[in-house]
């Protein structure tokens, strides 16, 4: 390294005030690139152009099917119906427990057909009932219910056989007058091609998300062309529905397919340009945001609604800009404050210890004043996202606490010439403990961080499918240590047994996280190279006796 990043020449305040200017430019800059809004072929949601159809579930915030109890309000049900009725011909709905029986009557005072589904699981008897009450319906809505679904992936979840299946399809198709369908997975209609004899149409789920090698957004649309054809040569004469299909606007990462508010824009859009020019129907997933589906599917399962859950607005209303940040002026704002605060706080460490610091240090300052700046809005966004039950708001919420924390703690470090406490100074015998409330802070905020990296860490080794990426706070909080233990690392001491093994158990996840999650992953390559980065600077650590 350049000797002149070293010296130990007094520095004036020029050079902070200088690196300042560069870090409010930097988070700027990024945030300017961050809200940059995406071109879309054709809008979304055009209320000229109503869609197809979209699959409807009526559950809001903490309302949940998987408590048998539920039940949904008509005046509740009403509300949705009128604000899709605005957007969409059509609503498939999947069961009629918890209120759903009500919609074919609502839908109709508003014009809505309906796509009616039947639940089908295990339970024979239950299943008999889900198809007395969807047979009623048809008969009392005969101009509301267009067709009927028996049975919803149920060949993939392994509930019922085949044989089975096609036996409640038939006895369906006696009893009404609409036409009826299965829907499930294309790859199991092609393993289950008896399934084609009893339906009058095919409905094929196409999740380029889900898929077990996910497919980019930018190829979305192009992958359900591709496998909507294959069906189609593999049953002729039949019309093939895309029963679900669509993009998640939040959660983590698979492959290269990035969840996101933009690409979510961009598939629907490009499928539905798709849908019109080769003529053929699409029903997409889904008309709201179901919160409660985090706790089957994580973070990405509660946000494939075209409408958000709780404002109950339009994510992509005609006209609007699209872009992932809407808010990023407020995030940039809030960034600008935390590094100029960061600066600021290193400068009052000089008060009170004056002293001639090295550039490296006002360098270390100033690197990790701009990573919170920048990150802080995405961390933020993360955390709210992310967060469904008091679980996960106190460990998002206390990741992010560490990530704001740290730069400020580490930065009055720094400039005081202090290294970065060990777990002994907090927990350890008393002479390795200090009397120091700003140490005692920042040994606080090194060992939540530790944990909850830890925890994450491991959670991707033994139970990946549905963990979030937590690589934004985590940032926020590593870089500063980092830098920390770079520039005031203790020359001497005893290397303390809990950081080495918080090191060793970053560095194997790491070795597993980067090989399971592959290399088009952005959000687990960035989250190893930290959890490395931690383990790296926690194998570093020096235990120094405090002298009384």
């Amino acid at each position: 390294m350049d000797g002149r990043l070293w010296r130990t020449e007094p520095i004036s305040y020029r050079t902070p005030l200088a690196l300042l200017l560069l870090s409010l430019s930097s988070i700027a800059a990024v945030w300017w690139w961050l809200a940059t809004p995406v071109s879309l072929v054709r809008a979304p949601i055009d209320p000229a152009a109503r869609l197809e159809c979209v699959s409807y579930a009526p559950f809001r915030g903490d309302q949940t099917p998987l408590i048998p109890t539920t039940q949904i309000s008509a005046e509740q049900i009403a509300q949705d119906m009128a604000q899709l009725a605005k957007i969409s011909k059509c609503v498939r709905t999947y069961s009629i427990e918890n209120g759903l029986d009500q919609v074919p009557e609502l839908a109709g005072k508003v014009g809505l057909k309906v796509i009616q589904g039947i639940w089908l699981g295990s339970n024979r008897l239950k299943n008999l009932a889900q198809i007395a009450i969807a047979v009623q319906l048809t008969k009392e809505y005969p101009s509301v219910i267009s067709a009927v679904v028996v049975g919803n992936e149920v060949l993939l979840r392994g509930e019922m056989t085949a044989a089975d299946l096609a036996a409640n399809i038939r006895s369906v198709k006696s009893q009404v007058k609409v036409p009826v369908t299965y829907a499930d997975v294309w790859e199991f209609w092609l393993r289950n091609r008896e399934i084609y004899d009893a339906v009058d149409f095919i409905t094929i789920h196409i999740l380029p998300y889900w898929e077990d090698f996910p497919i980019r957004a930018k190829n979305a649309a192009a992958h359900v062309d591709s496998i909507r054809k294959r069906v189609a040569v593999a049953f002729p004469n039949k019309e093939i529905l895309i029963g679900e299909t669509g993009w998640p606007s939040a959660g983590r990462m698979r492959d290269s397919a990035l969840p996101s508010r933009t690409n979510q824009a961009r598939v629907v859009s490009e499928i539905l340009d798709l849908a019109k020019r080769e003529n053929f129907r699409v029903n997409l997933i889904e008309a709201y945001d179901q919160p409660w589906k985090r706790d089957l599917e994580g973070t990405v399962g509660g946000y494939w609604g075209l409408i958000d859950d709780q404002a109950r607005a339009l994510k992509f209303p005609a006209g609007v800009p699209i872009t992932n940040y809407p808010a990023w002026k407020l995030q940039m704002g809030l960034g600008l404050g935390l590094s100029v605060l960061v600066f600021a706080v290193g400068m009052l460490a000089l008060r009170r210890r004056p002293w001639s610091p090295r550039f490296v240090s006002w360098l270390t300052v100033a690197i990790s004043a701009t990573a919170a700046g920048i990150l802080l809005g995405v961390a933020a966004d993360k955390m709210i996202y992310e967060s469904y039950g008091l679980g996960r708001w106190l460990q998002w919420g206390g990741l992010l606490a560490a990530g704001v924390a740290s730069p400020l703690l580490c930065a009055y470090a720094t400039m005081s010439g202090r290294a970065l406490p060990t777990f002994l100074e907090l927990l350890g015998p008393r002479p390795f403990r200090t009397g120091s409330v700003s140490t005692v802070l920042l040994g606080l905020t090194l060992i939540v961080t530790a944990l909850i990296g830890a925890e994450t860490a491991l959670g991707f080794v033994f139970d990946p499918r549905y963990r979030d990426f937590p690589f934004a706070a985590l940032t926020m909080a590593v870089v500063p240590f980092a830098g920390l233990m770079l520039v005031n690392r203790p020359q001497e001491g005893t290397r303390p047994i809990a950081e080495s093994v918080f090191a060793g158990v970053f560095v194997l996840s790491v070795l597993y996280v980067g090989f399971n999650e592959g290399p088009d992953n952005w959000q687990s390559l960035w989250t190893c190279a930290i959890y490395l980065l931690f383990g790296i600077t926690l194998w570093r650590a020096r235990a120094v006796q405090i002298p009384e």
